[in-house]
């Protein structure tokens, strides 16, 4: 999904170089799920949306309101929100990608998708690309009706392939023999196909989904 994306991103930023498109980019991180709040994912979209500009004067004067207050405030979700309805009514083409949701936290993902949704209704150049495992499918449809969903299954020969390179990348390749080997790639193989619904890879299948808003 990682690559899918990654081609996804390259094409949407190559196209910015020439069009008049701003490509504003999110991964969602296991790791870092405390710190990707709504607020801060759509502070983290904000930013990118104006960082090719000079700050607008709306955005600094509700900066400096929020410091005014007894240990500076942060923009509220709603403020955000706000802020980039504005910012995007001043752009062309804006697409926001946002990578693997399946790693964002969940109690926060409705939310999340619901800012999206309503920022993308009030922007009719918004488009919004998203990509996850299949369990987030139900929530993300549930928000952006009209999607456009799109499966992606593994291909067996290139994950053979892949199996094969880091063998070959083994520090100890005297440990295993050549049954060894083949027997590694076998049962992996084997464990990926039980793990296979009719056509989809629960383990690996990713879905990508783009929502247009058209006028």
């Amino acid at each position: 999904m990682r690559n899918t994306s990654s081609l996804v991103i390259d094409s949407l930023c190559d196209q910015a170089r020439k069009e008049d498109i701003t490509v504003a980019c999110l991964y969602c991180d296991f790791l870092a799920q405390e710190e990707q709040t709504v607020t801060s994912m759509m502070g983290a979209i904000l930013k990118q949306l104006v960082g090719g500009m000079d700050i607008p004067i709306y955005l600094r004067e509700a900066f400096q309101e929020g410091q005014k207050e007894i240990g500076g405030r942060r923009l509220s979700l709603e403020d955000l929100v706000g802020m980039l309805r504005r910012a995007i009514a001043s752009l062309g083409k804006v697409f926001i990608c946002v990578d693997a949701l399946d790693e964002y936290l969940a109690k926060h993902l409705p939310e999340f998708l619901e800012s999206l949704r309503d920022i993308v209704r009030q922007s009719p150049r918004t488009r919004v690309f998203l990509t996850g495992r299949p369990h987030v499918g139900g929530t993300i449809q549930k928000y952006f009706t009209g999607a456009v969903v799109i499966p992606i299954s593994p291909n067996t020969d290139d994950i053979r392939s892949y199996l094969e390179m880091k063998l070959d990348r083994d520090s100890e390749p005297e440990a295993m023999d050549n049954d060894l080997r083949a027997n590694i790639v076998k049962v992996i193989l084997d464990k990926m196909s039980d793990m296979c619904v009719g056509a989809f890879c629960l383990s690996i299948l990713s879905m990508i989904y783009t929502y247009e808003n058209y006028v």
